[in-house]
């Protein structure tokens, strides 16, 4: 089951030139490398074998090579070295932080994925925090109030807030970036959901601010809170090269400043010295810590750790399975980890084409796999098991009566396939019906894929197989491709999990019959009706009610996805390195505001 099936295909394409070249550039370094990661696991591996308990598992020479050379090819002069992170001590000094994923884009309001949320609130604020009950804490909003119908939002603001350009902020700024996020062809998507019940803003004093609704909306605060709501300067919105991209003159009121990005390697931000206004719950107050921050960009786990253990970077997210037993036992390092709030991560069905508008085949596919044992093979017992579409990180909406209801049954997976008319089997064992085989694909946007899920797919792919004799074939391809492949309706099976503070908003995103990204094509009224009588409710024991019902539904009685795993992050880092934290609801790393290096 772990080894990789060769029907898997993956195409991975960037998505615009510069990045292209960047990474043509890179991939002599970047082949070096791999080669010297894999050496040097190798080794370690014979090493513990062996038990020399004098031995220090560090890269050596080959590897230290290869990671400067990544760091030094294509990035302009000055760019801060671990060595400079770890000298500079309290306030100042440099940090260099190894991430998991690109950002493909770094616009808030066009925010989508989110292992790259931690690089959001370094730059951006928003108008409102959360504290680590999940109740709502003011940040650049000093306090606000809303009418007894829910109508009307009332916001007092702060009046010593700048942006990076030195446009103040100031209630015009606010209502700007509302008009911004509801304008036309600008993010459908939010305007659809999140902003659907927004009317109006209007900038009733300087620093006050008046929010219409056209209904009631419980989610509305928590959109306000969430990376989406990142305040941009006005200048920026009217003047900036590539709004939706973002860059260095897409500006915010953050602790730091993006002044660099390297597509491909890494991207770099400058302490902001006017900073003077965190969110309540900060560690301290003015401005950040470190003078600088590097987040490095190495995809592959391996390489990450083995920068993080020959002191090359000082924090790394995104620990591989593998590798935490080394992070734990090395008492020069420190392991962190925090489950993710909304949606879990499914395979979400496509109903609209065979053979998953079967509701027999969807449950067919859900029993052929042993989640657990795939689970475990993949992710050696680390990862969270999911069994609704609200993932456990999100315990006040998470229906637990759904676990163990289903999956599991291969004896019912190959009834169900038969009574369904998949009786034959062609050569390669696979179940044939009418000459067809039973085939279902998901096609992945490489930006997207974290966390080894293109493992995971392999190892359920086998899984299927085996059990069931099913075809499930995978493919990561750009963005473009797997873009067409939606609009054209080429996929059974869609991939997603969403790292919303509330779980209603991943819901309204997934589920209802409109939504921007309802990849089932799945529609019912009263699906709808419970999803827009819990967005409205303010009482919370009533909207785990209509949610519980909500799951009922997707879960048990249209079986329309298979929930795999619960997302977190996991966070490895220097012992000189403090303030490392999680933002307190949505279990993903905070900002580096609260960072400090060196002893």
């Amino acid at each position: 089951m772990n080894h990789p099936d060769r029907r898997t295909r993956r195409v991975v394409e960037p998505a615009g030139r510069a990045a292209q070249h960047a990474v043509q550039n890179n991939a002599v370094q970047n082949n070096a490398v791999r080669n010297a990661v894999r050496k040097h696991v190798a080794e370690k591996h014979v090493v513990q074998k062996r038990k020399e308990k004098n031995v220090k598992l560090r890269w050596g020479a080959l590897t230290l090579a290869g990671v400067l050379a990544l760091a030094a090819c294509g990035a302009e002069s000055g760019a801060p070295s671990a060595k400079a992170g770890a000298d500079g001590g309290g306030d100042g000094g440099s940090l260099v932080w190894a991430v998991e994923t690109q950002p493909i884009t770094f616009n808030p309001h066009q925010w989508g994925q989110n292992k790259a949320r931690l690089l959001v609130h370094n730059q951006f604020d928003a108008l409102i925090a959360r504290g680590g009950n999940g109740e709502f804490l003011p940040w650049l909003a000093t306090s606000w109030k809303v009418s007894p119908d829910g109508l009307t939002y009332t916001f007092e603001l702060r009046d010593d807030v700048t942006f990076h350009d030195g446009e103040k902020f100031d209630a015009a700024s606010v209502k700007a970036n509302l008009d911004q996020l509801v304008s036309p062809g600008y993010n459908a998507a939010l305007g659809a959901i999140q902003l659907r019940n927004f009317e109006k803003a209007e900038a009733t004093a300087p620093h006050t601010l008046k929010v219409t609704l056209k209904a009631p909306d419980g989610l509305f605060l928590d959109f306000l809170s969430s990376p989406y709501a990142g305040q941009v300067s006005p200048k920026s919105l009217k003047s900036a090269k590539d709004l939706k991209a973002g860059g260095v003159d897409v500006v915010g009121t953050g602790p730091f400043i993006l002044d660099r990005f390297t597509p491909g390697q890494e991207v770099h931000y400058k302490r902001n010295p006017d900073y003077r206004w965190p969110p309540t719950g900060a560690a301290h107050q003015g401005p950040a810590h470190l003078a600088e921050i590097t987040y490095r960009f190495l995809p592959e786990a391996a390489v990450r750790v083995g920068a993080l253990t020959s002191g090359q970077v000082q924090v790394i997210e995104g620990v591989p399975a593998t590798e935490i037993g080394l992070i734990k036992s090395d008492p020069e390092l420190k392991l962190e980890t925090s489950l993710n709030s909304g949606s879990a991560f499914s395979y979400y069905f496509n109903v609209s084409r065979p053979p998953f508008d079967d509701k027999r085949v969807r449950e067919a596919f859900r029993d052929a796999v042993d989640v657990d044992a795939v689970l475990n093979s993949v992710y050696q017992g680390t990862a969270k098991r999911a069994w609704s579409v609200i993932g456990q990180g999100s315990p006040q909406f998470y229906d637990p009566s759904l676990e163990k209801t289903f999956g599991n049954n291969p004896e019912r997976a190959n009834r169900l396939l038969d009574e369904a008319g998949w009786k034959e089997r062609d050569a390669e064992g696979f179940r044939v019906k009418d000459g067809k085989r039973l085939t279902v694909r998901t096609v992945n946007a490489a930006p997207f894929v974290r966390d080894r899920r293109d493992v995971l797919a392999q190892a359920v792919q086998a899984a299927v197989k085996q059990s069931a004799g099913i075809d499930f074939q995978v493919k990561i391809v750009d963005q473009g491709t797997a873009q067409k492949a939606v609009e054209d309706n080429e996929y059974e099976i869609f991939e997603n999990s969403r790292g919303d503070t509330d779980a209603g908003a991943a819901l309204n995103l997934i589920l209802a019959k409109d939504a921007a990204i309802n990849r089932t094509k799945f529609g019912s009224a009263e699906l709808d009706k419970l999803l827009a009588d819990a967005s409205a409710a303010s009482d919370l024991a009533k909207r785990k009610e209509l949610y519980a019902k909500a799951q009922k539904t997707v879960i048990t009685d249209e079986a329309l996805l298979l929930p795999l795993y619960v997302p977190a992050d996991q966070i490895a880092y220097g012992a000189s390195v403090t303030g490392v934290t999680f933002e307190p609801v949505s279990g993903t790393p905070n900002s580096a505001y609260d960072i400090r290096t060196g002893t």
